[in-house]
């Protein structure tokens, strides 16, 4: 690669699409180097990342050691965790910390010198080892990375880039045979409304998950799983769709539609009830409130389905208002401007689609089936978190599969040949979309029938109908995708169709119920763990 300027403006040594968590550490640890820009889909801080609020996990707490951390992912991911992939990342979860507390993450300081960082604990891990920033982890993570980002003269942030196809060898002009390649990325910028060609010698996807596809959930709206659908049409294979975390604890207000109550929250000795009173969590699950989120989410599920209720209640009442003003302010804040004291009234909550566990799937080094294109994050399955994600450990895959791609890209890079002659985008046979209505109505029918077919307890009579429906949806976007102008929303119901295809086809795959994939028809788990793993050359329309 060089440094030498390309007279393209929209030429680069390296592309990073999305502005998270996982794109910034990739594009600041290779700007010493690199060109490197940073698109991100609206604002650079719009995305998941900044809506976190747990924290990131580590071995850090007196007694605690890299097996415990390594056994509790593995038994959260239900056995299908790649052990390679669990052992790098948490081997170099302390040094991720480092690096962000280096560039001025203010973690809560620990009680004395012996302890550096505040731990707290979450479901399904053995030990304190969540180093946090209050509530707000995600949010400090995403300014610091931003603010350093801003200031190296080597990245350049260009918000309002719809990601639209990845560019191939099939987009190269003048080439019949060219050599299977990832070249850059069709963008659609939203201020002008015309699609710019972006052209690299390599890319990285940091583009997040899908959890969009579902009528309820956690994430911002541009959560819609674009980067995996455009390496699935790029050739790249993708993994374990089916599993889809369902976060059991999001804010049931009729006003306000995905406000996360942290896993925190009981992990410091929140008790979930049923309006009685009742504290179910007794009856089902030894670890009561900290079993893992697939079980605790199923659990609610299936007691708001026998009681007919429309949520459930988080309690935080019996312990010290100071406590829970203290630990929690942004949470405890939100939640008064909505007129819920939670020091003296429980939370009403409900499940909501959280996190995609499954994606593009990437070696330790974030590279995929593509030359030429990483991945990082939760755009991909990278073999972290099996059939169901440890709590906190989803940062912790950004920061270290991020720096992983960069030191990649850097130590592969060859040579200053010439980017490649790449087409223009061709709109010479489309029009304006005369009926947005129809846009919306699909997006609307889209979610909907993926929460009741699809959700966290599944079927084979319902997987059957989704299958169904997302076939037919699948075709009249086609035909509408190729017949008028691109849109910001028709581009994300292009993505969520697809990525709503290969959920269903990766869930009716899976005969047993294991982690987050949960069905009555197959109740047991089988005693191989394997991936689900679909290949674009090999399935059929």
């Amino acid at each position: 690669m060089t440094k030498r300027a390309p007279h393209d403006p929209y030429a680069h040594d390296v592309i990073v699409i999305g502005s998270g968590a996982a794109g910034l550490t990739a594009a600041l640890n290779l700007a010493a180097r690199f060109k490197v820009a940073v698109l991100a889909k609206g604002d650079v801080d719009a995305g998941s990342t900044a809506w976190a609020q747990g924290g990131i996990a580590s071995v850090l707490e007196a007694g605690d050691t890299y097996e415990s951390h390594i056994e509790d992912t593995m038994v959260a991911g239900a056995g299908l965790n790649h052990r390679a992939s669990v052992e790098h990342v948490v081997e170099n979860a302390a040094a991720a910390i480092d690096r962000l507390a280096a560039l001025g993450v203010p973690f809560n300081p620990g009680e004395d010198a012996a302890n550096r960082w505040h731990l707290t604990r979450e479901g399904g891990h053995s030990h304190r080892r969540i180093v946090h920033v209050d509530d707000a982890t995600g949010w400090a993570v995403q300014q610091a990375l931003h603010r350093a980002a801003s200031a190296h003269p080597g990245i350049t942030l260009i918000p309002g880039q719809v990601a639209l196809d990845l560019i191939t060898e099939r987009h190269v002009e003048g080439e019949r045979f060219a050599t299977r390649r990832c070249h850059g990325v069709y963008a659609l910028d939203v201020e002008s409304r015309r699609v710019r060609r972006y052209v690299a010698r390599a890319v990285v996807l940091a583009t997040g998950g899908a959890s969009r596809v579902y009528q309820f959930s956690t994430n911002p709206d541009g959560s819609t799983g674009d980067g995996i659908a455009m390496a699935w049409r790029a050739g790249c294979r993708v993994s374990n769709m089916e599993f889809n975390q369902f976060h059991p604890t999001c804010l049931y207000h009729p006003r306000v539609k995905n406000f996360l109550i942290s896993e925190a929250l009981r992990g410091e000795g929140g008790r979930l009830l049923l309006p009685s009173g009742e504290r179910f969590m007794k009856r089902l699950d030894k670890r009561l409130e900290l079993a893992p989120r697939d079980v605790v989410a199923r659990a609610i599920d299936a007691e708001m389905k026998r009681h007919g209720l429309s949520h459930v209640l988080l309690d935080m009442t019996h312990l010290a208002p100071d406590f829970v003003r203290g630990h929690f302010p942004m949470i405890h804040a939100r939640l008064l401007e909505l007129d819920i004291d939670c020091t003296i009234e429980p939370i009403p909550v409900v499940p909501a689609a959280h996190y995609t566990c499954g994606g593009v799937m990437v070696d330790l080094a974030g590279r995929t089936d593509l030359p030429g294109l990483w991945a990082a994050g939760e755009v991909t399955q990278s073999g972290l978190h099996g059939a169901n994600r440890l709590a906190s450990n989803s940062l912790l895959e950004c920061l270290v599969f991020g720096q992983a791609a960069a030191d990649d890209i850097a130590a592969t890079a060859t040579g200053d040949a010439a980017l490649p002659r790449v087409r223009e985008w061709d709109e010479s046979r489309v029009t304006d979309l005369d009926e947005e209505v129809v846009v919306s109505h699909n997006w609307a029918e889209l979610r909907r029938f993926m929460w009741d077919y699809v959700g966290i307890v599944r079927t084979d009579k319902r997987l059957e109908r989704a299958a169904h429906r997302v076939k037919l949806l699948r075709k009249e976007v086609a035909d509408y995708y190729g017949n008028f102008r691109v849109t910001p929303d028709l581009i994300e119901l292009r993505n969520l169709v697809t990525v709503a295809d290969l959920i269903v086809r990766s869930a009716r795959a899976r005969k047993e119920s294991r982690g987050l994939h949960f069905t009555t028809d197959y109740p047991e788990t089988l005693a191989e763990a394997r991936d689900t793993v679909l290949d674009p050359v090999l399935v059929r329309s």
